[in-house]
C-alpha cells in the first residue's frame, strides 16, 4: 500500500502540502481553485466540468451533495463553501436572525456584536458552510442608497471598532477552531461613495478622501487578521476596483503588507465586460483580473474559460494563477479541511441553531438597538410597568386597565422585521416563505404578550406600503441574473384608515408601526425620496387627528423622512430591522420593562434634498443652510432619549500642553439627574482648529458606556493618544498637525449638545 502524497500530510508544514499540491494540478485545475460559483442550479457540473474551488448560495442539500462530489475528484480538494451570512445564518431555516448590521450598530457595544458574531459563527459552522461575506464596512454617505442597512453607520471611527469586533466573533480562536469562519471585509473599498445614491455606480472620490475617511476601517481589520477582503462593484477614476492596482497592491498588500484571500463580487469580471465595457471578452478580463491580484472570482463561469485562453495567447502567466491558487489552498490547509472538511452535522445543528441561549443574546441585542428620538412624556406608556412573571407587565394595584391600538402595515409583518439578507428578502430560493413564523416576534405580539392581563390590545394593519410588479427593461439583467420586480406605491386606502381611526378613538394609547419593505432595500433597490410611502402618511394624519396620544414605531432599513404628523406624536421609536425578537423588545422598552439606551450611528434627513446629512463633513461651504431649507438634520449622529435625563459637566483636559507621543488625559461628571436608570454612551469627538488642509470639524475619537442609577453622578476619564489626533494632508499622508484642539465631549454629535476643553499639540 503506497503512501499518502505530501500534500495529504497533516504533519508537513502548510506551505509544502500547497507546493505539493500545486505540483500535482492541471491548468484547468488551477484556474478551477480560483472560481467560486452559484450553486442555485445544481453543483455537479460546477464540480466535475469546471473543478470549483468554492461554492456559494447552497441549499443544505446541495452542501452534502458537493461535499461527496469533491471527496470522489482526483485530487480530493475540498470546497470552500460560502454564504452570504450577514446578520444571523440568513437563508438557514430556523436560524437566529439578529438585527441588521445597522441596528447592532445603535448598541455601540462592541463586545455585544463580538458574542453575536461568535454566535452566529456556532451555527453557521454546523452546517458545513465555512466563509461569510461579512461584516460591511462601507460608510453610509447617502441614504437613498439601498444598503445602508448593512452598514454600521456613517462614522470611520465607530465602523472600525464593530467591523473588528465583529471578525473576532466569525474567527474565533483561530481557523483550526472548528467554530471558527472566515470573516470578509466589504466593499473595498469607497462602494458606498454612490452618485445619487445608485447601487454599484462610479464613485467619484479621490486618493486622498479614500485615505481620510474610507480606508481607515480597512486597514484596522487588516491589520487585525480578517483572512479575506471582497471588492466593490463600482469603479473609481474610471478604473473598476477589481483591477485597481493602485488600491489593490500599492495600498492593500503593499503599505498593509496584507497577505490575505481576495475575492471580487458577483460577477465583477464578466460586468467589465457587459457592463462597464473595459474589456472585449473574458479572456482579456480574466487576464487583468489575475494581474490585479485577485484570487477567488465569484460567479463569472466565463473566467474558467477566458483565463486558460488568455494563457494559451501568452497575456497571462500560469505563475500569475499559481500566486493566486497558492492564496486559496493556504486557507483551505489552515481550515484544516483535508483532514475534516467540516460537513454538516445534524447533531450539533440540532443543538445550537435557534438554541435558547442565542435567542437570549438575540433579545439582549434587540433592546439595546432601539433608539428613542423624542419624548414628550407619554412613555412609558402607564408610567412604567413592571416585570411579573413569564415577562408579562404588572400594573400598579388599583390602576385602572388600558386598551392600547396597534396599528401600521409593520406591526405584525414577521418578515419585513428581519430586513435584508435574511429567509425571504430574495437571495436564496429554498426559503421562499421566509424564516419560522413562531421564531419571530413582531410588535402586536409583543404587546399581546407583555401589558398586564387586564389590558386589552387591539389591531388595525391601517395601509400598504407597495405592490410589485415587472421591470419594463425586462425580466433578466444582461448576465442572466433577474431583474428585481419594480416598487409600485400602494394607494391610501379609506377603509383601511377608518378601521385603524376607530381603533385609536376606542383606545388609551396608538402605537403606530410604519416604515419600509424588502422590495425597497438591497442591492439595486436605492430609492429616489425617502419619504414613508404608500397609504402611511395618510394613516399617521388620521391617526394625529384622533387626539389619542401616538407613539410612533419605525421599523425601516435605513433613516425615513417622517411627515408633520409623526414628527409631533408624542414619541418616536425607532428600531431600524430589530430581528427575530425586535417586536418583543419594542413593546417592553414602550412599557418601561426596559429602559431605551440605543444611540443612533447615523443621522436623519429632515428631507431627500438634505443629502449628504453625515456629521464630518468637511468645512467651508458658502453658509449653513439651503435657502428654501435647514440643513440641519432631523436626528444627528450619536443622538437617542432614555427614560431619565443626564447632565455633563466640569469637563477639564488635566494636561493642556502635549507632545506627539503623549495622551490626551480629560475627566468629565456625569450625572443621571431623573428618576430610573441609565446606560449613557458618552462620546468624545477632537476638534483640529486651524489645518493645513479642509477637514471635519469633529470626528469621533473615543467613547464609554457608562451606567447610572438614579441620582448618581460618575466621574468619566478621558485618555486618547495625540497620535489618534490626525488628518491627511495635502500629499496623502496621515500626520498629526501641531497646534490648537479642542476636545468635545457629550451625548450626541449635536453642537449645543458638547461641552468644550482645549489642548496644544506641540511640534
Amino acid at each position: 500500500m503506497g503512501s499518502l502524497p505530501p500534500y495529504l500530510d497533516p504533519g508537513l508544514p502548510v506551505a509544502e502540502r500547497v507546493d505539493d499540491l500545486i505540483g500535482r494540478m492541471t491548468l484547468p485545475e488551477k484556474v478551477g481553485q480560483m472560481l467560486q460559483l452559484n450553486a442555485k442550479d445544481g453543483v455537479r457540473h460546477l464540480i466535475e466540468d469546471m473543478y470549483a474551488g468554492s461554492i456559494l448560495h447552497a441549499s443544505p442539500e446541495r452542501v452534502l451533495e458537493a461535499a461527496e462530489l469533491t471527496e470522489r475528484s482526483r485530487l480530493r480538494i475540498p470546497l470552500l463553501v460560502a454564504e452570504d451570512c450577514i446578520h444571523g445564518h440568513s437563508f438557514w431555516e430556523g436560524a437566529t436572525i439578529y438585527p441588521t448590521q445597522l441596528g447592532m450598530a445603535a448598541t455601540w457595544d462592541p463586545d455585544l456584536v463580538e458574542r453575536v458574531a461568535r454566535a452566529t459563527a456556532v451555527e453557521v459552522a454546523a452546517t458545513g458552510v465555512h466563509w461569510t461575506f461579512s461584516p460591511v464596512l462601507c460608510i453610509t454617505r447617502d441614504l437613498r442608497w439601498g444598503r445602508v442597512s448593512e452598514t454600521f453607520g456613517e462614522d470611520p471611527f465607530l465602523i472600525g471598532e464593530l467591523a473588528s469586533a465583529m471578525v473576532r466573533g466569525y474567527q474565533g480562536d483561530g481557523l483550526a477552531d472548528t467554530t471558527a469562519i472566515l470573516a470578509c471585509a466589504k466593499h473595498f473599498a469607497g462602494y458606498s461613495e454612490t452618485q445619487g445614491g445608485r447601487d454599484a455606480s462610479e464613485a467619484d472620490i479621490s486618493r486622498r478622501k479614500l485615505r481620510s475617511w474610507f480606508l481607515p476601517p480597512f486597514e484596522r481589520v487588516a491589520r487585525e487578521g480578517c483572512r479575506t477582503f471582497m471588492l466593490g462593484y463600482q469603479s473609481m477614476d474610471g478604473v473598476p476596483i477589481t483591477v485597481n492596482d493602485w488600491l489593490l497592491n500599492d495600498v492593500l498588500r503593499g503599505e498593509w503588507g496584507y497577505t490575505g484571500t481576495l475575492v471580487t463580487d458577483w460577477d465583477n469580471v464578466g460586468r467589465m465586460v457587459w457592463e462597464q465595457r473595459v474589456y472585449a471578452d473574458h479572456a482579456q478580463a480574466a487576464a487583468a483580473a489575475v494581474h490585479a491580484g485577485n484570487d477567488v472570482v465569484m460567479t463569472t463561469p466565463q473566467f474558467f474559460q477566458g483565463a486558460q485562453d488568455a494563457v494559451a495567447a501568452g497575456t497571462l502567466q500560469e505563475a500569475e494563477i499559481e500566486a493566486a491558487v497558492r492564496r486559496v489552498l493556504t486557507l483551505k490547509f489552515e481550515l484544516g479541511l483535508f483532514e475534516n472538511p467540516r460537513r454538516p452535522d445534524e447533531a450539533r445543528q440540532a443543538e445550537i441553531i435557534g438554541s435558547a441561549g442565542h435567542a437570549e443574546l438575540n433579545l439582549e441585542v434587540a433592546r439595546r438597538s432601539l433608539v428613542l428620538l423624542t419624548n414628550d412624556g407619554t412613555l412609558p406608556l402607564a408610567g412604567g410597568l413592571v416585570a411579573g412573571d413569564g415577562g408579562r407587565a404588572v400594573a400598579d394595584p388599583g390602576a385602572a386597565p388600558r386598551t392600547v391600538a396597534v396599528v401600521g402595515p409593520n406591526a405584525d409583518d414577521a418578515q419585513t422585521q428581519l430586513g435584508d439578507w435574511a429567509g425571504s428578502s430574495g437571495q436564496a430560493d429554498w426559503l421562499p416563505d421566509g424564516q419560522p413564523r413562531h421564531m419571530i416576534r413582531t410588535v402586536l405580539d409583543g404587546f399581546r404578550e407583555h401589558v398586564p392581563a387586564d389590558w386589552t390590545v387591539s389591531y388595525a394593519r391601517g395601509a400598504d406600503i407597495v405592490t410589485v410588479g415587472p421591470d419594463p427593461e425586462g425580466e433578466f439583467f444582461p448576465d442572466g441574473q433577474p431583474r428585481p420586480h419594480v416598487v409600485v406605491p400602494v394607494e391610501p386606502d379609506e377603509a383601511l384608515i377608518a378601521e385603524a381611526v376607530a381603533a385609536a378613538e376606542a383606545a388609551d394609547y396608538v402605537v403606530a408601526v410604519v416604515g419600509d419593505r424588502i422590495e425597497l432595500v438591497g442591492e439595486g433597490r436605492s430609492t429616489a425620496t425617502l419619504e414613508l410611502i404608500g397609504g402611511q402618511v395618510a394613516l399617521l394624519d388620521a391617526l394625529a387627528a384622533t387626539g389619542k396620544p401616538l407613539v410612533v414605531v419605525v421599523i425601516s432599513s435605513k433613516p425615513l423622512v417622517l411627515p408633520p404628523s409623526a414628527r409631533g406624536a408624542a414619541a418616536i421609536l425607532h428600531a431600524f430591522n430589530p430581528g427575530m425578537l425586535g417586536g418583543r423588545a419594542v413593546a417592553e422598552v414602550l412599557l418601561g420593562l426596559v429602559e431605551p439606551s440605543g444611540r443612533l450611528p447615523v443621522s436623519f434627513a429632515r428631507h431627500a434634498g438634505q443629502q449628504p446629512t453625515y456629521y464630518n463633513q468637511v468645512r467651508g461651504q458658502h453658509g449653513s443652510r439651503y435657502a428654501d431649507l435647514t440643513q440641519s438634520p432631523a436626528f444627528v449622529f450619536g443622538e437617542g432619549l432614555g427614560y431619565t435625563t443626564v447632565a455633563y459637566s466640569d469637563l477639564k483636559v488635566l494636561t493642556t500642553t502635549l507632545g506627539a507621543a503623549d495622551s490626551v488625559r480629560a475627566r468629565v461628571v456625569v450625572t443621571n439627574t431623573g428618576t430610573r436608570p441609565a446606560l449613557e454612551t458618552v462620546q468624545v469627538y477632537v476638534s483640529d482648529t486651524v489645518t493645513s488642509v479642509t477637514w471635519a470639524e469633529k470626528e469621533l475619537k473615543a467613547y464609554q458606556q457608562v451606567s447610572l442609577a438614579p441620582g448618581e453622578s460618575r466621574e468619566v476619564f478621558v485618555e486618547l493618544p495625540v497620535a489618534e489626533c490626525t488628518l491627511v494632508d495635502a500629499r496623502g499622508n496621515r500626520v498629526v498637525e501641531p497646534g490648537a484642539f479642542e476636545l468635545l465631549v457629550g451625548p450626541s454629535s449635536r453642537e449645543e449638545a458638547l461641552l468644550r476643553a482645549g489642548f496644544t499639540v506641540e511640534g
